[in-house]
């Protein structure tokens, strides 16, 4: 019996302790998958400042390379959890991974900058379905006695890929240039595509719930707007006025986002919602929703502030900094299996306390970065950093996402990727803002660039160590969660006794009947 076989009536089922070699294979070739898709990302932070000189644009414009693909993940994120229990997985997998590579294809062709912003989006709308489809397949698959290990391997694949990317970047753009990038990641792309379409088969049950096109408008308007918003400042903040155009879109995604709130919830009576919001009824998924929205704003902050400090004041080059950002990174993807193993055995809090803990220590260390500082002490900081996060990240996404009802995992991912979008465009505006207010008020001192640089720099670190102080207190709030069943979540049929359910009936999604049956005592 596969973990996604329902039991026969009155059968005894053994909880599974390993999964089909179909759903070996269909994990596997998402993790791939998503692996390359993180990696163009990543790849893309040290390529920027070669674009923009070849392309002959400002910093202004170019820098919606990377804006624009987040706009367009916050956008289509939130949409992924009604697209998941829609769409069979083989199809929505092909349709995932066929966009980014024709917006892989498209940036290694493009002539201008126009065409290269346009490929960027193609790209973020495959990117954007690829990490929900992984995260609610895993927990669809797995049993809850072994997510742990499962979560570990995904920790390896969000950690190297970020890692290896500005180090493949600075490799590849001295020896061949900015188009090769896309060569590369296009080839891999490709290749998943065409393994993943030959294996791929579909995992869980299927609703026929039509799309509800208002709450999609809302969705773009408000995620979109505050998205917007955020990377507005986070990009063009020089310590002066913010634009009014940012005001605007602020007022237009807070406006949007709650309209959008309001409909889920009368949408979600009836299982119609676009992104059913019940997940936050578990005080464990809505606690780590908070904590891994905080870890990201000072993480993704970090990550742009780092590159800014070793080459503006440093005086590093792009390929230096990626070969000294390189440790941290495998010691990441080195730790998640093992990490996953002790979540397993030993549930979140033995390991989300000492991580918080180490991440902050970490995160106080860097301000006592100066325009003297050597090397090693960056080296000594990305390292504890990724030790601390590999701690953090693996059991907030497993217990998080287990803490709720097995037909909401879709949901569940969803939320977590529209938030952790939101959470890294906060924490880039917010540090950046701080960085350059800090930076303003040296030049006026007149003191040297570097200096200021240093002194902003400096500033922005204080802030993220100041808030990663919130995260220790919220480590001690996240519980094991129950094992997961229909026991637990479903209603049994009128004048038929609820029998416990185990093993792999535990972790398969409620049907739609069994969804709208639920729906009633749930809301």
């Amino acid at each position: 019996m596969t973990t996604t076989t329902h039991p026969q009536p009155g059968e005894a089922t053994a909880p599974p302790t390993a999964l089909s070699p179909r759903d070996r294979t269909v994990i596997g070739v998402l993790l791939v998958s998503a692996f390359v898709a993180i990696l163009n990302e990543t790849t893309m932070t040290v390529a920027l400042p070669v674009l923009l000189r070849e392309l002959q644009i400002e910093a202004s414009v170019g820098q919606w390379l990377t804006a624009g693909f987040l706009l367009t993940m916050s956008v289509v994120i939130p949409i992924t959890g009604f697209l998941i229990r829609r769409v069979g997985t083989r199809v929505l997998y092909g349709t995932a991974m066929a966009l980014f590579s024709v917006g892989t294809l498209v940036a290694a062709l493009a002539p201008g900058f126009g065409v290269l912003l346009v490929a960027r989006i193609i790209q973020a709308g495959g990117t954007a379905i690829m990490m929900p489809l992984l995260m609610t397949t895993v927990m669809t698959l797995v049993p809850p006695q072994r997510r742990g290990a499962l979560m570990g391997n995904i920790s390896i694949v969000i950690s190297v890929a970020p890692a290896i990317g500005p180090t493949v970047s600075g490799l590849v753009l001295q020896t061949f240039g900015w188009r090769a990038i896309f060569w590369l990641v296009l080839v891999v792309a490709v290749v998943a595509l065409v393994l993943g379409l030959r294996k791929m088969s579909d995992i869980g049950e299927r609703t026929d719930t039509p799309v509800d096109l208002p709450s999609v408008v809302l969705s773009v308007l408000g995620f979109g707007g505050l998205v917007y918003g955020l990377s507005s400042i986070g990009h063009s903040s020089d310590g002066g006025q913010t634009p009014v155009a940012v005001w605007v879109a602020f007022g237009v995604g807070v406006v949007g986002l709650a309209l959008f709130v309001a409909r889920q919830i009368r949408l979600q009576r009836t299982d119609r919602a676009l992104l059913d919001l019940r997940t936050f009824r578990s005080r464990t998924f809505t606690t780590a929703s908070v904590l891994m929205m905080v870890m990201m704003a000072t993480l993704i902050g970090t990550i742009v502030l780092l590159p800014i400090y070793m080459q503006g004041v440093l005086g590093l080059d792009p390929l230096t900094t990626g070969l000294l950002l390189l440790p941290g990174g495998l010691l990441m993807g080195l730790m998640g299996p093992v990490v996953g193993r002790l979540y397993d055995r030993f549930g979140p809090r033995t390991l989300l306390v000492p991580g918080t803990v180490l991440t902050s220590l970490s995160l106080w260390s860097t301000t006592l970065f100066s325009a003297d500082s050597a090397s090693w002490q960056v080296v000594a900081f990305h390292v504890t950093l990724s030790a601390g996060l590999a701690l953090v990240f693996t059991p907030l996404f497993t217990a998080g996402l287990g803490s709720v009802e097995p037909r909401f995992y879709s949901y569940g991912s969803a939320i977590f990727g529209t938030t952790q979008q939101l959470a890294g465009a906060a924490g880039v505006a917010a540090l950046v803002s701080v960085m350059s207010v800090r930076a303003a008020g040296l030049a006026a001192e007149g003191a040297p660039l570097a200096e200021q640089t240093a002194g902003g720099v400096h500033a922005a670190f204080l802030v993220a160590a100041v808030l990663s102080l919130t995260t220790i207190v919220g480590a001690f709030l996240i519980r094991v969660p129950e094992v997961e069943g229909p026991e637990t979540f479903a209603s049994p049929e009128p004048g038929e006794p609820a029998a416990p359910a185990t093993g792999a009936a535990a972790a398969v999604p409620a049907t739609a009947v069994e969804a709208r049956d639920g729906a009633g005592s749930a809301s």
